[in-house]
């Protein structure tokens, strides 16, 4: 049983079986043959109904920064915002303790504070410099694990908005990750002109199936649609921006051959973004709904069949698609779908039509 941390104590039930996989084209992956799936997954997620969230303590960006403490090589980190003295902090001891740190934000939000007091650490960081967002979230911790989700590191990410965060223990897909960041750090490559390389785009981890796709690199709306598609009983999502019309017309379709489908959709965004798919699904007699957050509904999640994962920082949308730098991760596990169902039914439940 995949054992899951979740922020302030928040136990989910995991329910069992896993999805057949046809696993005849995966590369090789050097995986510990025999780990516990347990080292190799924890799922963690904001919390901004909880009265503690109030103090700016206890979310999932503290399990991050003590990774980042306990790292000994290196950090890479791709953020599209970063405000977080947590995280800020625990980055500066590591560069002081003679770790290698390395950051790419995106360059409208280098005058943030927190961004000046690690380069005045002596932290190189760059920005993209370009009209597309570097909207990547994730962190790449001794070439050996990855942190990614929907959380910016931001005060409001980590505390007023719904977000996840995935840990991910693989040497194959850190390498994956760091091939990434790389093009954007060193060969200052964002963007349309990012080059598909991707070592491990599918890999195994234990004997879970991920998929890794970049954007605009990877065609990640190939992928997606692909994945909808063959979709044979539910599809939950959870959507900050969905203005992709491909992707909701595929929903649709699915929905019109007997597929569960029900989304929530970020209401701010829904209201004030014309071209919101919300109006439509609806109209097609689609279970969507508005979230209740005050804040920001800001998950950019589906679930498939109660099986499959997708999540990262890819927005579904034509931007998200097309111009910024993006990372999309899916994963075949029944265990982690599960926690994520668990979150969706918790959105679902404040949301309203």
């Amino acid at each position: 049983m995949l054992a899951v941390l979740l922020i302030f104590a928040l136990t989910l039930q995991a329910c069992s079986g896993l999805i057949n996989l046809k696993t005849e084209n995966i590369p090789p992956s050097p995986e510990a043959a025999n780990a516990d799936l347990s080292d190799n997954f924890t799922v963690y997620f904001s919390d901004p109904e909880n009265p503690v969230s109030s103090s700016y303590r206890g979310g999932p960006d503290e399990a991050l920064a003590e990774a980042i403490r306990d790292a000994r090589v290196s950090v890479d980190m791709a953020i599209h915002f970063l405000d977080l003295w947590s995280i800020r902090d625990a980055l500066i001891d590591a560069h002081r303790r003679g770790v290698m740190v390395r950051l790419v934000t995106e360059s409208d939000n280098m005058d943030v504070p927190e961004i000046q007091e690690l380069r005045e650490a002596g932290i190189p960081v760059l920005g993209d410099r370009r009209e597309g967002r570097m909207h990547n979230k994730f962190v790449v911790i001794d070439r050996q694990e990855v942190w990614t989700g929907s959380l910016n590191l931001s005060v409001n990410g980590a505390y007023r908005y719904d977000n996840n965060l995935v840990r991910v223990n693989s040497s194959s897909l850190a390498e994956s990750f760091t091939t990434e960041f790389e093009e954007m750090f060193i060969d200052d490559h964002f963007g349309p002109g990012s080059p598909a390389n991707t070592p491990y785009p599918i890999l195994l981890v234990e004997d879970t199936r991920v998929e890794l796709y970049f954007s605009p690199d990877d065609g990640v709306a190939h992928h997606l649609l692909a994945l909808v598609r063959a979709a044979r009983e539910s599809i939950y999502f959870m959507a900050f921006a969905f203005t992709a019309d491909d992707l909701s017309e595929a929903m649709i379709q699915r929905s019109q051959t007997g597929v569960n489908v029900a989304g929530v959709f970020d209401k701010g965004q829904s209201r004030s973004n014309v071209g919101s798919e919300y109006n439509k699904m609806r109209a097609a007699g689609l279970d969507v709904r508005l979230d209740g957050n005050p804040g920001k509904m800001h998950h950019k999640v589906i679930i498939i069949d109660e099986n499959i994962l997708i999540t990262g920082s890819y927005n579904f949308s034509r931007n998200a698609e097309t111009q910024n730098d993006e990372n999309v991760l899916v994963i075949h596990n029944a265990e982690i779908a599960a926690q994520f169902l668990k979150e969706f039914e918790r959105v679902y439940g404040k949301a309203s039509k």
